[in-house]
């Protein structure tokens, strides 16, 4: 009898031990923030609430057409086009407050023709003429 007390003791003992068994953890799923479905590219902020940037992509991935770039609230802050990946066209960029920043014009990727810039209540600071494209 003695050791029959002795091991249900020992027994409840070792049930109330004070250690936790060790969760599973299962790890957390990552969030894809990138899409990229019939030449679209769509970049999502954290959340996937807001788009960051959307754009057109050639056979190689790069940058082709008009891509278009989000604040975090959804508000649109520029538009620049592209070809092939670099600037080609007409850019425009905003201030958060929606007013215009700045808009001018790229060729192969340089600046090219007269560009604007604005304050933020829309007052024209500058006006800048880069001439045209040379070939």
């Amino acid at each position: 009898m003695k050791y029959f007390i002795l091991f249900t003791a020992a027994l409840i003992l070792v049930s109330c031990s004070t250690e936790e068994a060790p969760e599973t953890q299962i790890p957390e799923k990552e969030e894809v923030l990138v899409e990229i479905k019939d030449g679209i590219y769509t970049e999502w902020y954290p959340g996937k609430k807001h788009i960051k940037y959307k754009g057109g992509q050639d056979k190689e991935r790069l940058r082709d057409g008009l891509w278009t770039y989000y604040g975090f609230n959804g508000s649109e802050l520029s538009v620049t086009i592209y070809e092939h990946g670099l600037r080609e066209g007409f850019t425009v960029v905003k201030y958060p407050n929606g007013t215009l920043h700045y808009r001018g014009e790229y060729h192969k990727d340089a600046i090219v023709g007269v560009w604007t810039t604005y304050d933020e209540k829309g007052k024209l600071v500058s006006e800048k003429d880069y001439g045209r494209p040379v070939e």
